[in-house]
């Protein structure tokens, strides 16, 4: 299948002014989040990440909105399995696929913070919580694609008889689970259309896609297909992207200064300490990936930057593709502008280059060797 490209809708104009890092993304602008929407679906995103936080707009009214200002952009609904029902978000996410003529996905979360799992009322365990993920996957797809009336006999969710007049109109509403635990692989290797990953090096990036890939061969199914996430930092050339990531680097060091009670503690999720080990061990690792950003922000989440210029950011991500990553997430730090940079720039690029290489056995139309030299003590 094609590569294809998610960006993320914000909805409201934070990340002009502060990167979007840490503060000012309350609340609900719906001039802006159109704009934003129409903007990705006007540059060539495929797809939106409709992001879930205990104090976020809730992602399936948003992804409605998402629909029906867009043509094509297709929104992928974070949901964290616990807070309501899977035959209500069934219900749900079936009638937004019919008002978005099969424009939809869901990500599944289990939640990797027991703190912010409490903040809304939820103390499982984090083996409970991918145990609930698991029931409420199973529960989707017999509501989707099984004839009523279903019952279901789970030890987290119990229900006998239930019938739904609303089906989809795709074959296979996507669903994705990430994660770098072995818990998110068992699950998402079982289970997941898509498997996400947070942007690591390609060694890594490799090792865990094959641990996913084990388990979905373990269990006789296809294999999921695997969406790797980045924050490019991108200009014309690559003094000017170096120039500017120290700036975005700056600012976020200000940023943590002023918000330092939101970083008290280094989160304990296994993708986040995954992430500080590989910021520890080097701050540039392969062609680009930097990542400075992702030691300032602890390794809370898509924290890794891949700097350079407009050629050099897409050839790393034909690396990607070329270890099996065909779901690109890229978005930027100064987010409505850089999401429109990347859209003109960067996609393009890696378009042009996979179907020159397919229509030509594999040869590269980018510089292969091209890797900048960082800029930076």
């Amino acid at each position: 299948m094609a590569v294809e490209f998610i960006s993320q809708i914000f909805n409201v104009p934070f990340g002009e002014a502060g990167h979007g890092t840490l503060t000012g993304m309350r609340g609900f602008d719906p001039d802006y989040t159109k704009r934003y929407a129409r903007a990705l679906d006007a540059v060539g995103f495929d797809w939106t990440l409709l992001a879930y936080g205990s104090p976020s707009l809730d992602a399936l009214q948003v992804a409605q909105f998402v629909l029906n200002s867009t043509e094509r952009l297709k929104p992928v609904v974070a949901h964290r399995a616990g807070f309501q029902y899977p035959t209500q978000v069934a219900k749900a996410m079936a009638a937004l696929d019919r008002i978005g003529d099969g424009r939809l996905a869901i990500h599944m979360i289990s939640g990797g913070s027991d703190q912010e799992q409490h903040r809304e009322g939820d103390y499982l365990t984090k083996h409970e919580r991918y145990e609930r993920t698991d029931e409420f996957v199973q529960v989707l797809r017999k509501v989707w694609y099984e004839d009523g009336p279903i019952s279901f006999d789970g030890k987290h969710y119990q229900f006998e008889d239930f019938q739904t007049d609303i089906t989809p109109v795709q074959d296979n509403i996507q669903i994705s689970i990430g994660g770098s635990s072995e818990q998110a692989y068992d699950v998402g290797g079982r289970l997941g259309d898509i498997f996400g990953l947070w942007g690591e090096p390609l060694k890594e990036t490799a090792e865990q896609i094959a641990a996913v890939n084990a388990i979905a061969d373990l269990n006789g199914r296809r294999r999921p297909r695997i969406w790797v996430s980045f924050r490019p930092i991108i200009a014309p050339t690559e003094e000017l992207a170096w120039e500017k990531a120290l700036k975005v680097l700056a600012e976020v060091q200000k940023g943590v200064a002023v918000g330092s009670a939101l970083f008290s503690g280094q989160p304990k999720n296994v993708g986040s300490m995954r992430l500080l080990a590989l910021a520890d061990r080097a701050d540039l690792h392969d062609r680009c990936l930097w990542m400075p950003l992702t030691k300032e922000l602890q390794g809370r989440g898509s924290t890794t930057a891949l700097v350079g210029s407009y050629e050099t950011v897409a050839k790393a991500l034909v690396d990607y593709t070329e270890i099996g990553c065909d779901l690109l997430s890229v978005r930027g730090w100064d987010n409505y502008n850089d999401a429109i940079d990347l859209g003109r720039y960067v996609l393009p690029l890696v378009r042009q280059e996979l179907a020159h290489r397919e229509a030509t056995g594999g040869a590269p139309i980018l510089n292969p060797d091209s890797k900048p030299e960082a800029v930076f003590a």
